[in-house]
């Protein structure tokens, strides 16, 4: 185990990566060993503070003395190429801070209740159902990333915002270009500003003809009333259509490889289907997919959080994939248990920044997933493990593709 020492300065350099596709970074255990929270040592020379464990990270994350405004001209930046300021970031809500955040996220909140998910489950099985249909009739093998966990969430986001689908190969591609951690930065940005245009123009179209659709929603009652200026709306569909399906896809193709490779856990879910629901719970927690990308902070006060001082000014970053594995919040955290209660999770956040799409998230990989098992019970790898190509680069961890046969 990697030796660290908590107090006396930083003797690992942070971000870690991931090097096996079921577990975080390997140092992680050694830095919760070390303490709830660990300073590090970043790319650029710099220092900060990393939180490891659940319960502090609940606290960090509710804490207002934290701000994640990313626009303050003192917000610490970890890597020598990173701007002072991070462009195109109008409508950028999980970037700011209240009360902005609050006016922003509230203008989204019914597109995400209970009732409106209701009506989209429907359509949610029918893109499914329709997806599956087209796999089975291309016939085995295929790449269950390209024919199925890409597209049924990409699917999704695209009819609810009112992006043409047909778009989609414009805006995944792009999106690739800024989620890689070792990415040039100077791509990653020309590719936000390109989606960030593109979105643009879908506005423009939407002032003129408003659609039964998020962006239109926003356009007739949001901008057209002076609540929301262009440039916001457009960032607030951008966060959208990135997050509404990278993430989710990432979740599916981890997900569909868990279940593959246990057997005896597919059939308990096909005899006792109810357990689905803690199924998609466990493959959130047990995956972690977002880490510490969505999670940099910088304390703009001095606090203490777990026996150590965080000064105004300094970084924090909020180890999801850490505080999910626990053994203070969760009994045997690296085993794979769809029994255990755990919704206690931070996959998705906690607080007010907390994944505003996250039961969406949660009804597209339980609709997927339950349905592609039920109709594709003969599902299994076209190669061994070892050969697939995790994305151990980027933000977001999953698989580049994913062969399968029946």
């Amino acid at each position: 185990m990697t030796t660290i020492q908590p107090d006396t300065g930083a003797t690992q350099t942070f971000p870690m990566m991931r090097r096996c596709p079921y577990e975080p970074p390997a140092e992680y255990a050694a830095l919760r060993a070390a303490g709830p929270v660990v300073r590090v040592l970043f790319p650029n020379g710099l220092t900060g503070w990393v939180v490891t464990r659940h319960a502090e990270a609940q606290q960090v994350l509710t804490d207002r003395r934290i701000s994640t405004d990313s626009s303050r001209p003192d917000f610490p930046r970890v890597m020598d190429d990173e701007p002072t300021a991070r462009p195109l970031s109008a409508g950028f809500f999980i970037d700011m801070d209240p009360p902005e955040h609050d006016v922003l996220r509230r203008m989204l909140i019914s597109e995400f209740s209970v009732p409106r998910l209701k009506k989209m489950q429907p359509g949610i099985q029918r893109t499914v159902d329709g997806l599956i249909d087209d796999m089975l009739a291309a016939g085995s093998p295929a790449d269950l990333v390209k024919a199925f966990c890409l597209p049924v969430p990409s699917l999704v986001i695209c009819q609810l915002l009112g992006v043409p689908y047909a778009d989609h190969d414009f805006f995944q591609s792009r999106t690739q270009k800024f989620v890689q951690l070792d990415a040039d930065p100077t791509e990653g940005f020309q590719a936000i500003a390109e989606i960030r245009q593109y979105l643009d123009d879908l506005v423009a179209a939407a002032e003129r003809e408003p659609g039964d659709n998020l962006i239109g929603r926003l356009v007739t009652e949001r901008l057209r009333t002076g609540q929301l200026d262009r440039d916001a709306l457009v960032g607030m569909a951008f966060l959208l259509l990135v997050a509404g399906h990278e993430t989710t896809a990432n979740l599916l193709s981890l997900g569909a490889l868990t279940l593959i490779e246990r057997p005896e856990t597919l059939a308990e879910l096909t005899g006792d289907p109810r357990q689905w629901s803690g199924t998609v719970e466990e493959l959130l927690r047990f995956h972690s997919i977002v880490d510490w990308a969505a999670f940099d902070r910088m304390a703009v006060e001095d606090i203490q959080i777990g026996g150590q001082t965080i000064k105004a000014g300094e970084a924090v970053f909020v180890l999801a994939a850490s505080a999910n594995r626990d053994e203070r919040a969760f009994e045997r955290p690296d085993d794979f248990d769809i029994h255990r209660s755990g919704r206690r999770h931070v996959a998705f956040g906690y607080g007010i920044h907390q994944c505003l799409g996250q039961n969406l998230a949660r009804a597209e990989i339980d609709t997927a997933l339950r349905t592609l098992f039920d109709r594709v019970p003969a599902l299994a790898l076209d190669a061994p493990v070892a050969e697939l190509p995790f994305k151990y680069n980027a933000a977001v961890f999953g698989l580049q593709a994913l062969p399968v046969r029946w």
